[in-house]
């Protein structure tokens, strides 16, 4: 009987140091750099078919902001901006852009440590890290030269969205906001409902997840991160079907978020369990001049608590605020019906214009009396 042959046997222990030491590396590689992100964010794009300007526009600190631009013959309509949500980037517009490009100029842009921007270290404290959010879209609308716009954001957008329009009120002529996260407080009850919602596998790690990045598994899978992101996100794939029968979105999420965490960590300080806002937004939408318009646009099948848009109709029962819900639409209910979608935005769009236009030509005229 002959032993079985012992691994490594006969290397040196600094050989087999530093076969340890490439295998460490290679599990720790990950297929992912800028390069990778911009060029699945182009692929991503190819199936808008509006002429888009991509560009960098500098802000304060030696920082950048992606930015996708498709200009307008329609000088007369108000641009529209659009804030993606949390782990997003640009791209995840592709089927919405065609659509408000027809009417208007449309701006998007990676958020200040997501996508392509970017990536600063954020502070720890809730208000601060807002702040910083917010002051990096205020000096991107400076760098890009808007004046008054639409604007528009999605889940973690729309939060932002909100919170830029209370302290920018003069800027937006109409606020919509899309499945926007952290509107409700948290109370126990609120808790304990959300609580319900959440499998019991994952309230069992709730706890462990806490003290981590949320998106920090897909890097920790290192080689394995794409396929890890592949087999775990169908839903979102599904999604996009339409416009690609292989893993294009899919892909483009992985090198979004297989970059060095910046935003994410600072998302982390904004929120308190289970996905509550730890300076909720709902309170504050008294603080929104009054003047502002509000359209929240809900996925009637949303895992996302709808009814702080009726409770802000309350809350702001002197001024306009509509709500609507998309039948059959999930958290991302602007790709979910798209088509639905667009035509209620390109409505609200049209009538922020008409107001507009009408305001400013009383103005003319006063001024010419």
């Amino acid at each position: 009987m002959t032993d079985a042959p012992v691994p490594n046997q006969g290397l040196s222990s600094s050989q087999q140091s530093s076969n340890r030491c490439r295998l460490g590396r290679r599990l720790r590689w990950r297929p992912t750099s800028a390069a990778h992100l911009a060029a699945a964010e182009t692929r991503v794009l190819q199936h808008v078919k509006s002429k888009v300007d991509r560009l960098y526009v500098p802000i304060s600190n030696d920082r950048r902001i992606w930015t996708l631009k498709v200009d307008s013959q329609n000088t007369e309509a108000l641009p529209i901006v659009l804030i993606h949500g949390f782990g997003a980037g640009v791209g995840f517009w592709l089927l919405n852009i065609d659509a408000f490009a027809k009417h208007r100029a449309v701006y998007a842009f990676d958020v200040l440590g997501f996508g392509q921007s970017s990536r600063p270290k954020f502070n720890t404290n809730a208000d601060a890290v807002e702040e910083e959010f917010v002051n990096s879209i205020e000096e991107w609308r400076e760098g890009v030269g808007l004046e008054k716009f639409i604007l528009l954001g999605h889940s973690f957008g729309g939060f932002l969205a909100a919170s830029y329009s209370i302290k920018h009120p003069d800027r937006v002529k109409h606020l919509i906001l899309a499945d926007p996260w952290g509107f409700p407080e948290r109370t126990e009850e609120a808790a304990e409902e959300q609580r319900a919602q959440i499998p019991d596998w994952m309230r069992a790690i709730g706890s462990i997840l806490l003290r981590f990045n949320p998106l920090s598994p897909f890097r920790a899978a290192g080689p394995w991160g794409p396929r890890l992101i592949r087999k775990a996100r169908p839903d979102l794939q599904a999604k996009f079907t339409d416009a690609f029968e292989d893993f294009t979105i899919i892909d483009y999420l992985y090198h979004c978020n297989a970059q060095p965490p910046s935003a994410e960590t600072a998302f982390g300080h904004l929120q308190v369990p289970y996905g509550f806002a730890r300076n909720a937004m709902l309170p504050r939408m008294s603080q929104l001049r009054e003047d502002v318009p509000i359209t929240f646009i809900f996925g009637g099948e949303s895992w996302m608590d709808s009814r702080p848009g009726k409770q802000t109709e309350i809350l702001r029962k002197d001024s306009y605020v509509d709500v609507m819900y998309i039948r059959d639409a999930g958290h991302h209910v602007y790709a979910d019906r798209p088509d639905r979608f667009n035509g209620k935005v390109v409505w609200v769009c049209n009538h922020a214009d008409r107001l507009h236009q009408a305001e400013t030509r009383e103005t003319i005229m006063e001024t010419s009396m």
